[in-house]
């Protein structure tokens, strides 16, 4: 099977496509031909030698193909089932612990940059109804954490602002999921382009955080002096005070990202003054992604696909990634 690969010290000059052995279903294991994937952050971290990984870890954690096998015990799926993978596999239901963190396809194990793999049922569910390859594999990362922020963690209902940064996946799920729950979304960017474009999308209000660095301040105007239920924050340290003042009393924050710093100033009393909940997302579990599937297909919510590449053009999809004109989703097709 064709595979691509990363090798030390990484970088997309050191992705290349290579040969290996077909994988074979264990017990317990399906064996799945991938259709496609999706570019994450986090893959291209990974790609960039952000995250250290074994010589030649195959990337890419979302997945979307057809079961061609399965192992002896497996119960869950049969032969030429749609399926879409798990970000993190380990992790089933409830709460997550350590234990949940060490397979993520693409990190600490091999991903979804290749033709086949053998993986446990569990790492699966079925992809959701009327949804293509390209289109399934847009869901794991991106639109799972968007998912888990608003209606997990936080409690995202009709009539609710919600505000979201940037125009990358998960903030542009979040603007999809927010409008099919009946929310009220403020969106901000720094391009006036991609902002229209998210007006396009349900995007009630929207603010160019360039030409208003006290885009909180803004969006509390916009709520008539309330405030914002929820913030979809993507930035870090360097959004957090505006997301703050953007926020009502008692609104919820769901930390997501760290675009701009992994540690920065916290204006901890103006968080604590109007008794925010703060939660770090990490993607979600099994049971969190089929809720997200049912959600899906009740809404008919189709994801904003922009450019997609062949499995032997990775590195430009990667490319394409980092000159941050791409808006919705970059995939694979294999």
């Amino acid at each position: 099977m064709k595979v691509a690969a990363v090798k030390k010290p990484g970088g997309p000059g050191n992705l290349i496509i290579e040969d290996r052995p077909d994988p074979v279903a264990g017990p317990g294991e399906v064996l799945v031909r991938i259709k496609a994937s999706s570019l994450n952050y986090h893959d291209f971290v990974v790609v960039m030698g952000g995250i250290p990984t074994d010589d030649g870890r195959i990337p890419m954690s979302d997945g979307a193909g057809e079961v061609v096998a399965i192992g002896e015990g497996v119960t869950r799926f049969k032969p030429g089932d749609q399926v879409l993978s798990l970000f993190f596999p380990d992790w089933q239901k409830g709460a997550i612990d350590a234990l949940g963190f060490g397979g993520v396809p693409g990190d600490g194990a091999d991903g979804f940059a290749a033709e086949l793999v053998a993986m446990p049922e569990t790492a699966f569910t079925r992809m959701p109804d009327g949804y293509s390859y390209t289109e399934a594999a847009t869901l794991p990362c991106a639109a799972l954490t968007a998912w888990r922020g608003m209606f997990v963690e936080g409690s995202v209902k009709p009539g609710d602002w919600v505000l979201t940064q940037g125009t990358g996946g998960v903030s542009v799920f979040a603007l999809q999921f927010a409008k099919a729950a009946g929310a009220r979304v403020i969106s901000t960017s720094s391009s006036n382009e991609k902002l229209e474009r998210m007006k396009a999308l349900g995007a009630d209000h929207v603010i160019n955080y360039k030409d208003t660095p006290e885009w909180g301040r803004a969006a509390l105007e916009l709520t008539r002096g309330r405030g914002v239920d929820e913030v979809v924050e993507i930035g870090g340290p360097g959004t957090m005070a505006q997301s703050i003042q953007a926020c009502r009393v008692g609104g919820h924050i769901s930390l997501i990202g760290v675009l701009t710093g992994v540690s920065g100033e916290v204006p901890t009393a103006a968080f604590f003054s109007k008794n925010l909940t703060m939660s770090g997302i990490t993607v979600g579990s099994r049971a969190h992604q089929e809720d997200m599937i049912a959600a899906i297909e009740a809404s008919n919510i189709k994801p904003v696909l922009d450019q997609d590449f062949p499995l032997d053009k990775i590195a430009d999809a990667f490319a394409h990634q980092a000159s941050q004109q791409h808006f919705g989703k970059i995939t694979l097709s294999l």
